[in-house]
């Protein structure tokens, strides 16, 4: 208890607080930072039932599970196929791991700054190569049109996460005994065969953890989006997010009421993502038990 005391304080002061605070605050009415009368859950129907929230949460959540998906699936094929390609090679595999982990090191606010600076339909560097190899046709305000620039966030959180998995995997894979692979392999398997019935299985441990923490991050996406697309979630509302959407109610609506509506919003989205987290990691650790 000694040893662990200092991090539960810091937990506790940091973590826990400031969740319980938020969770009071949400149900009571507040007049700018005066707390008001206890209102129960009308805060919480209010994101519902009345404009712009009703509209803006639908919306800023789709964007969120866009950002799961796109990252989860980006993790999963490129960084698991980099994570094996490096466990095979030899020479430079430092410096490739370094390379791949890089932007993780990274804040995202500045990689979304950089990225938005290269994607610039006047300047940036991403345009005029493709101009430059005669695929100019494809060139385009990347940020400024609705249709592409919540996939511009997916891809540059993805890309930024890369190094993560990589990393994660890497270990997964340096932890399988070679001895395994080696008698299936003298057992006439493929690589392939290897692959999904020895080495996949193998990596559900790494995988969940994958999971939960790529899930976690994407519901809690600030940085890049903000970066890419400002607090309204630019342009008309295509890269928005749930905490650009508390952003924006704590401290820009100009609402009397913000603190108590923007608390319910944190609250809800805390449920969501503690909810969620358990169901993924009980459903990886299911899915181990079956296997060993």
């Amino acid at each position: 208890m000694v040893f662990v005391l200092p991090a539960l304080i810091l937990f506790g002061v940091f973590i826990a607080y400031p969740l319980l605070t938020a969770l009071s605050y949400s149900f009571f009415g507040w007049t700018g930072i005066v707390r008001g009368d206890f209102v129960g859950l009308e805060n919480y129907l209010t994101l519902f039932t009345k404009l712009p929230y009703s509209e803006d949460i639908p919306n800023a959540f789709v964007h969120n599970v866009l950002l799961f998906v796109g990252a989860m699936l980006f993790q999963n094929t490129v960084g698991l196929g980099l994570a094996t390609l490096l466990h095979r090679v030899r020479r430079f595999k430092r410096f490739f791991q370094t390379m791949y982990t890089l932007p993780y090191l990274v804040s995202p606010l500045v990689i979304g700054y950089l990225w938005s600076l290269m994607l610039s339909p006047l300047f940036g560097p991403v345009n005029a190569v493709l101009r430059t190899i005669g695929l100019g046709e494809i060139a385009q305000p990347w940020l400024g049109n609705p249709q592409t620039a919540i996939w511009v966030v997916v891809f540059v959180t993805a890309w930024q996460w890369i190094g993560f998995p990589v990393l994660l995997y890497g270990a997964a894979l340096g932890g399988i005994p070679e001895e395994i692979e080696e008698a299936a392999s003298l057992d006439g398997a493929s690589s392939w065969q290897r692959f999904r019935s020895i080495t996949l299985p193998m990596l559900v441990p790494a995988i969940g953890t994958v999971s939960v923490l790529t899930f976690i991050g994407a519901m809690e996406a600030f940085p890049i989006p903000y970066a890419l697309g400002g607090s309204q979630g630019n342009p008309a509302g295509a890269t928005d997010v749930l905490s650009l959407l508390f952003y924006r109610t704590a401290f820009e609506s100009g609402s009397s009421n913000a603190i108590g509506t923007s608390s319910a919003i944190a609250t809800l989205l805390f449920l969501f993502i503690f909810g969620i987290s358990m169901l993924i990691t009980w459903l990886m650790r299911r899915a181990e038990r079956k296997l060993f």
